[in-house]
């Protein structure tokens, strides 16, 4: 094993890829150390927080290599998180050299997002679903499908631009609680609660809170925290879109 360069882009880049799609701590650092280790490299060190990871590695008899990146964007997506801690146990399970880790890395990381029609009709059928589980009518929920499309055709629409995450939320927050009114005006649905609750479920920071729990459990206190203020900061930018349009709707009508 000489390529001790290409082993520590490869760990870095199998954080990297965990971070920025929703893992937590532990897992990150846990699986990094476990592909360092499966190449005969037993001193390795892992910092990693959601917007920073370093690696550091000593191989025997060489020089101390260090790498670090930087995490701009992040989502969730658990497939991925499931494919590459597979890639983990399979790297120390099989060894397999460099070049092919590399290619089973790449294939993981070049796989597609699902089709733009599953991923809007997802976020219909939640609002849907969730909306007659908080209690709305069958109205309610069938009104609460063109919620969660609009939700997802405005915050992807937002991502284009780069558009913070924090302004995302409030803005997509806003426009259910929007349609939500126009839908209860006009008499076809019932309940503005019910249907606004409902689809912003798709909004709701239920990844980042369960994450900064199991660091802090972990030990990982820093990062704990950091997911922590995360997901309130996602709560509180919903409720303020939300409660802006509600609140306007009150002054008006």
């Amino acid at each position: 094993m000489e390529d001790f360069q290409g082993l520590l882009n490869i760990a870095t880049d199998v954080g990297f890829c965990l971070l920025e799609n929703g893992a937590e701590i532990y897992r990150v650092e846990d699986s990094i150390c476990r592909i360092v280790r499966a190449y005969g490299v037993s001193e390795v060190d892992v910092f990693a927080v959601p917007t920073t990871l370093i690696v550091t590695i000593n191989p025997p008899g060489g020089q101390t290599m260090t790498k670090t990146k930087r995490i701009y964007s992040r989502s969730t997506d658990l497939d991925r998180i499931y494919r590459l801690n597979d890639l983990s146990f399979d790297i120390v399970k099989e060894k397999p050299d460099l070049e092919e880790a590399r290619r089973q890395l790449d294939a993981i990381i070049g796989r597609p997002d699902y089709r733009t029609i599953t991923q809007i009709a997802a976020y219909a059928l939640s609002a849907f679903g969730f909306t007659l589980f908080f209690g709305g009518s069958f109205m309610d929920a069938f009104c609460s499908l063109s919620l969660g499309a609009a939700c997802w055709l405005l915050g992807r629409g937002l991502d284009f631009f780069h558009t913070n995450s924090f302004f995302i939320n409030t803005l997509c927050s806003a426009a259910i609680a929007l349609l939500a009114i126009f839908w209860v005006e006009t008499g076809v649905a019932a309940h503005i609660d019910k249907m606004i609750i409902g689809a912003m479920m798709n909004l709701a920071p239920g990844v980042a809170l369960t994450n900064s729990m199991r660091d802090v459990i972990a030990g990982d206190l820093l990062a704990g925290q950091a997911k922590l203020v995360e997901a309130l900061l996602a709560a509180t930018s919903m409720a303020l879109g939300a409660g802006f349009v509600l609140s306007l709707h009150r002054l008006i009508f």
